[in-house]
């Protein structure tokens, strides 16, 4: 006997999609649920798609190029920072031309021989009064505008008279007028805060050191210069100084009272400044020259252009 054919379960109709639509039907057996909590996850993401787009619009199209308000500006190393507002200085052939030579002076000068020796035997000493310490680093170093790369010297020359035994340093240097004149007030005081003072060496020994006013022809913007005179202390009876052939290491210093010129002289943003000191009588024309001659010389050099650096 024969059984017949089990019967076959008919198959899900296939649901076919409308023209058009990409989404496909739930698959048989999903649950609704399924599909509730898949909404909310879609409507996150279009929303969040929207919100980038609407800043990117609000920015003008330039959502790659990063914030659109103000940036704040990026420190910097004090190094790097450009420095306050300096004049354009000379250039090193303008200063040259500056220059004074043995020629404005005279036939006994010609190209210094080296340091004096009396520069270390009188003019390295110290003082217990700030400004009359001061005076004498300047005498000594000859660096009147300081020590910084700023107030560096553009040229410099050096002149000795063979016969007097006199020794002329003269330099120009470019800064701020402002400074220059700062400088030029302060060697202005020196006559009353430091008229006299003892000085003190190396070795204990001291000197009687006098400041005084300088009479300079007129030159330049402006102008300031003192006489000062080193020697041995004077007596407690109030007497001169002696004059001392000989100083307390041995050396010979010949008269034994050094007298120096001290003298700076502005021209706009630059200035000369200059030291002539001797163990004789000092020579008055000299220092005179040097002023009237050296700043009629930067006058023309600055006529003749300035250099930004």
């Amino acid at each position: 006997m024969q059984h017949a054919p089990a019967a076959r379960p008919s198959p899900a109709p296939v649901r076919r999609l409308p023209p058009g639509t990409t989404t496909r039907p739930l698959p048989a057996g999903a649950t609704a649920s399924h599909h509730a909590a898949t909404g909310p996850l879609l409507a996150a993401a279009l929303a969040a798609v929207l919100a980038l787009t609407a800043s990117a619009c609000v920015g003008g199209g330039r959502g790659t190029e990063g914030p659109v308000g103000p940036v704040p500006p990026t420190a910097q190393s004090p190094a790097v920072l450009p420095s306050a507002e300096l004049p354009p200085v000379l250039t090193r052939g303008q200063a040259r031309a500056a220059l004074v030579g043995a020629d404005d002076l005279g036939e006994a000068w010609g190209p210094t021989r080296g340091a004096a020796t009396w520069r270390d035997e009188l003019l390295k000493a110290t003082a217990e009064r700030p400004d009359c310490r001061r005076l004498l680093d300047v005498l000594y170093t000859e660096e009147l505008f300081g020590t910084r790369a700023a107030t560096a010297p553009r040229a410099t020359a050096a002149l000795d008279d063979v016969d007097g035994g006199a020794q002329l340093h003269y330099r120009v240097t470019s800064y701020r007028a402002a400074d220059l004149d700062r400088t030029l007030a302060w060697l202005g005081t020196l006559p009353d805060t430091c008229g006299r003072f003892e000085a003190r060496d190396a070795h204990g020994a001291t000197r009687d050191v006098r400041v005084a006013d300088l009479t300079l022809p007129e030159a330049g913007d402006d102008r300031r210069g003192l006489r000062v005179t080193v020697g041995d202390p004077a007596p407690d009876d109030g007497e001169e100084p002696r004059a001392d052939t000989r100083t307390d290491t041995g050396t010979d210093t010949g008269d034994g009272v050094l007298t120096v010129d001290l003298v700076a002289v502005r021209v706009g943003d630059d200035a000369i400044s200059l030291t002539n000191g001797t163990l004789g009588t000092p020579a008055d024309a000299a220092t005179r020259t040097s002023v009237e001659v050296g700043a009629d010389r930067l006058t023309e050099a600055r006529r003749q252009g300035r250099a930004q650096v």
